[in-house]
């Protein structure tokens, strides 16, 4: 004789200690892992241990709230509890879409990344005897280098007994440093390698 069909317990809603439960972080497929993105990058919702945290994210009323409270939040707008800054006390964490978190980030760093590799450096060269007029000219190429956002190596080339007149040259590129403080700032002092006195101008941030 069959046994009786019994139907199956409808899943709960909540744990043992009454916290929401979270399917899988939206924006990402059940057994799906993103590539090169570690599982344990970010506390999320349940994982997240702190039992006061400071909720902050967009049309989200920002505040400290128990975790539960933080998750019932999270929860209410559809979007998961994730983690952000987790040393500082209570814990920051944000109500936002964790795929799209995971995105956002992705691309910051490729962006930080490709700029960090786009800065190109320009030379000026001087001679320790350099007059007005040439002083003049390559101060007006290296304040269009600063305007385009490239940093500027000047040195002074010392040839056979010219590294006599060291403090010279010197004093030159420190003159241009100063001449050049609207567009950009001096890296280090003026350094001498071998027959060469530099330094390295960077460009203001806009």
């Amino acid at each position: 004789m069959a046994s009786p069909f019994k139907p199956k317990p409808s899943p709960t809603n909540t744990t043992g200690d009454n916290k929401p439960v979270f399917k899988q972080p939206k924006g990402l497929k059940a057994g799906f892992r993103r590539p090169g993105v570690k599982e344990e990058l970010h506390k999320i919702n349940e994982r997240i241990t702190a039992r006061m945290v400071r909720v902050v994210g967009e049309g989200i009323e920002a505040g400290v709230y128990p975790i539960q409270k933080a998750l019932e939040i999270a929860k209410a707008a559809e979007l998961d509890l994730v983690e952000i800054a987790p040393n500082v006390d209570p814990p920051v964490c944000k109500v936002v879409d964790y795929g799209k978190f995971l995105y956002e980030q992705k691309k910051k760093a490729k962006e930080m990344k490709a700029k960090a590799a786009k800065i190109v450096i320009k030379d000026i060269r001087f001679g320790p005897h350099t007059d007005e007029h040439d002083f003049n000219f390559k101060k007006n190429h290296a304040i269009k280098f600063l305007q385009e956002g490239c940093k500027v190596k000047a040195f002074v080339f010392f040839r056979g007994r010219e590294i006599v007149f060291k403090e010279q040259g010197e004093i030159l590129l420190l003159r241009f440093a100063n001449e050049l403080e609207e567009y950009g700032k001096a890296e280090q002092l003026p350094v001498l390698e071998g027959k060469k006195m530099q330094m390295v101008i960077s460009p203001k941030k806009k």
